[in-house]
């Protein structure tokens, strides 16, 4: 049992965002299979295993890529154009309150120091932004959308699933980074998809084999000690 508890802590502790992948290195549908047959086991609302998943890589992976990175890129060039983008659900809050906003701007200027982007360098932060788009080089991305008849539970049982994915993905040696940017431009990605109208994208995944020379990969965001988000009562 010690044993078990230590192999399933050590994957979770050891999971990060991965921001640069090899995409010359392919990843089997066969071990995709796995991982997606793993995750399903994710629990949900009376069992109702709300989630929907495609899965792009080779031509079609290419097709998606091209079309939002040019989107975007069109948006860099005329920001009224960011109307047409709209997320069809509110990710982050209208009003950013303390700390989680301090949270944020530490996660934001941590990782563009890394990257040597100082404050006021906007062409290095687009082109860092577009790397969203292009799943930083990850030869696979994984696209998960929900019915939109279903409530918001149907996202906390997604959110559950997605979990699973990245921990499984983790611990066959592959590498994740879930992407909430892409919802931005849900319609470009559903059609590319052919997915039906009543789908609503809820998060993307980009999966891979990290590249483990890029300094990108050293960035680990910080966790808050246990006495700072728990409280116990007897």
């Amino acid at each position: 049992m010690d044993n078990i508890q230590y192999i399933v802590d050590e994957v979770i502790g050891s999971r990060h965002s991965v921001r640069a992948f090899l995409p010359d290195q392919p990843v089997s549908k066969s071990i995709i299979e796995s991982i997606l047959a793993v995750s399903s086991r994710a629990p949900s609302g009376t069992n109702t295993q709300p989630w929907k998943v495609y899965v792009v890589s080779g031509k079609k992976r290419d097709e998606i890529v091209e079309k939002v990175c040019n989107a975007q890129l069109q948006v860099n060039a005329d920001p009224s154009l960011k109307e047409q983008y709209t997320e069809t659900f509110s990710y982050y809050p209208e009003k950013w309150i303390s700390p989680y906003i301090d949270r944020r701007r530490e996660n934001g200027w941590g990782l563009y120091g890394l990257l040597n982007i100082q404050r006021g360098e906007k062409e290095k932060m687009a082109a860092q932004q577009l790397r969203n788009y292009k799943l930083f080089d990850a030869p696979v991305g994984i696209f998960v959308t929900v019915n939109k008849a279903m409530g918001i539970g149907a996202k906390m049982d997604i959110a559950m699933m997605l979990q699973n994915i990245m921990l499984s993905a983790k611990a066959r040696g592959l590498d994740t980074c879930p992407q909430a940017a892409w919802n931005h431009f849900h319609q470009i990605v559903l059609d590319s998809l052919n997915a039906p109208d009543d789908e609503e994208l809820v998060c993307t995944i980009a999966l891979g084999y990290a590249d483990k020379n890029a300094p990108v990969n050293t960035f680990h965001t910080p966790r808050e000690p246990v006495e700072n988000f728990t409280t116990f009562l007897e």
